[in-house]
């Protein structure tokens, strides 16, 4: 079976988004490390001013997603990763600002679009990755029933006790000898 166009298509697509992912991986971390603690890491001697080049990184992914152009059926999960990378670039450049206008605690009513920005870019990602096919269901083993051997093994061992019991007290070595080969059939009635 000869590969289509489109085929080649989707795997240059997912190829060149995967390669961007990696480096866009990176500064979703750098970023959404700040987010979580940003009064205490902006205040930090360099966090506050790598934060335009961490801008600059979203808004370089963010071209080259918009170069890119999907195949069939993907272009509406495209076109809101092209838009939720504008969106952090956006929110990213505003809490800058803040930052260098009033210090950390200006930005931190930013704070909560900012997470909610960068998460939508994570969530973006997410619906472009390739789909992978579900794991082959393991087999589920029938519900245990009335197994016939374990009731007979049961039975056999009961059975045998009883005579056991019956021949000690009675002091007869041959009933003694017919319980032990009851007990003992229990083991060949049952098999696991």
């Amino acid at each position: 079976m000869r590969p289509t166009a489109r085929t080649w298509e989707a795997e240059e697509y997912a190829t060149c988004l995967g390669e961007l992912s990696r480096g866009l991986s990176r500064t979703l971390h750098r970023l959404e490390a700040i987010a979580a603690a940003p009064e205490r890491l902006l205040a930090e001697e360099g966090v506050a001013e790598s934060l335009p080049s961490l801008q600059y990184a979203l808004h370089r992914v963010g071209e080259l997603v918009v170069g890119l152009e999907p195949p069939p059926g993907a272009e509406a999960a495209h076109a809101d990763l092209a838009d939720a990378l504008g969106d952090a670039r956006e929110a990213t450049a505003e809490v800058a600002e803040a930052v260098d206008h009033g210090g950390p605690e200006a930005a931190a009513w930013l704070v909560h679009e900012w997470r909610g920005a960068l998460f939508r870019v994570r969530l973006a990602q997410m619906r472009l990755a390739p789909r992978r096919l579900p794991a082959a269901p393991l087999p589920v083993p029938a519900p245990p029933g009335h197994d016939r051997g374990a009731l007979l093994a049961t039975l056999l061992v009961l059975a045998g006790t009883f005579v056991v019991t019956c021949g000690a007290v009675l002091g007869s070595w041959p009933l003694w000898t017919v319980g032990l080969v009851l007990a003992a059939g229990a083991l060949v009635a049952y098999r696991p």
